[in-house]
């Protein structure tokens, strides 16, 4: 009797494998966004201690980089 059913869900085990393969893709793509825009977020707080940008342009940028980052964790 086990047999027979593992015989007739191996179809429905390998598609579970698959879905979870899938999730765990997509959770790294999110993740290394969200990375990315925090590596660009640290790089203009560096250039805005530098004074390689002045205030007014920080914050256009980060607010810019915010938005990324808020709708890449409503996905």
């Amino acid at each position: 009797m086990f047999i027979l059913d593992d015989i007739l869900f191996a179809p429905v085990k390998g598609f579970t494998a698959v879905c979870k393969e899938v999730q765990e893709a997509a959770r790294q793509e999110i993740e290394a966004g969200e990375n990315a825009v925090m590596a660009r977020l640290a790089e203009l707080h560096r250039l805005l201690e530098s004074d390689k940008i002045d205030e007014e342009e920080f914050e256009a940028r980060e607010d810019a980089l915010l938005e990324q980052l808020e709708k890449a964790r409503q996905r």
